[in-house]
């Protein structure tokens, strides 16, 4: 199995120059919101740059620990095409932000608007997979201490989906000082079965805007009424498209991705995991969608009870939800969900 899908025989003639601008990277939301800012920083010792988002809380004010919130994306979508996107005028950073937080999201090199390794210009077989997770925690490493730094605060809440959980998974346990709250979104987690391929992925490879769409589209079991809309992604598929620069040289047009992910999550479900739950001491939500295969109920009963360490721990599931439910119908559950546990007011008595 793989969490960035195969390359599909049939593609998609994705909406023209009218749809892509209404959907391009755009620095301003509403009158009524905040301007998004946006950063580049160093990651780590090398020479590339990372790319981060931010909204201030709607109401103003200064940002105040317990409030500062980083979104860590999956295997495939920039931040650009999922935390950031908006749906109907709306993304789950500005419902964070209408809730009072202090909003930041990332995107790791290799993705939207961060810098791209320089392996990625090489042929794709010259290399091992790029962007495994102990080298994406660094990255967070870096983003934390920007925020951190930036904003005057010793910690910050951390949302991770997918692949992310296990880059935020080695995060907390690396750096336990510095996480407040860790909600692990569709998290990938640890199973004991047979390799299914030789084990040898190209460092890269390319994702369609119809890969993305026969996956999500395809979660949905069969029988049950599509719970992603069609004119979302479409909107979503051409801001897909321009997170990535070189997308319109190929036919069709892809999006260059690390294969790190795959590799990271080959290992997972082979029986190396890489880190270890029990060494996570922050309060954790796990949330995930009914009709999850990445994330399967004996997943999710693995990974609770091996969160011994946590002193707070929840296990939500949101009904007719996938593996990427915040891009579903379901969304604003997952956002009121998520809300709550990071607005705390659970500890009275601990």
């Amino acid at each position: 199995m793989s969490i960035n899908g195969e390359p599909a025989s049939i593609f998609l003639i994705v909406r023209a120059c009218a749809v892509l601008s209404l959907v391009a990277f755009a620095s301003f939301t509403a009158s009524s919101q905040p301007k998004e800012e946006q950063f580049r920083i160093p990651a780590g010792g090398s020479q590339l740059t990372l790319f981060l988002r931010h909204l201030a809380p709607a109401a103003g004010g200064h940002a105040k620990e317990g409030r500062v919130v980083l979104i860590l994306h999956g295997a495939t979508l920039p931040s650009g095409a999922s935390s950031a996107f908006k749906f109907d005028g709306h993304s789950w950073m500005d419902d964070l932000s209408e809730a009072g937080f202090d909003v930041w999201a990332l995107d790791y090199l290799g993705y939207g608007g961060s810098d791209r390794y320089p392996e990625m210009s090489a042929p794709a077989d010259a290399n091992p997979p790029l962007g495994r997770a102990s080298q994406a925690s660094r990255q967070v490493v870096s983003a934390v201490e920007f925020i951190c730094g930036r904003q005057k605060i010793g910690k910050l809440s951390i949302i991770a989906h997918s692949w992310g959980t296990l880059v935020a998974g080695v995060f907390a346990m690396e750096e336990p000082s510095r996480l407040d709250r860790l909600i692990l979104y569709g998290p990938v987690t640890l199973r004991h079965e047979a390799p299914t391929s030789d084990g040898k992925l190209p460092a890269y490879s390319y994702v369609t805007v119809e890969d993305q769409w026969k996956r999500f589209s395809g979660w949905t079991p069969a029988g049950e009424s599509p719970v992603l809309e069609r004119r979302h992604f479409d909107l979503l598929g051409a801001a897909y498209l321009a997170s990535d620069p070189t997308s319109g040289t190929r036919t069709p047009p892809s999006v260059q991705v690390p294969n790190g992910p795959d590799a990271d999550a080959a290992d997972a479900w082979a029986g190396k995991f890489p880190y270890d739950p029990a060494k996570i001491k922050s309060l954790t939500l796990i949330i995930r969608g009914e009709w999850e295969t990445i994330t399967r109920d004996e997943d999710a009963r693995w990974l609770y009870k091996a969160l011994s360490a946590a002193p707070i721990k929840r296990d939500v599931v949101i009904n007719r939800a996938t593996h990427v439910m915040h891009l579903e119908k379901s969304r604003y559950q997952v956002y009121r969900e998520v809300q709550v546990f990071l607005e705390g007011r659970d500890t009275a008595g601990m």
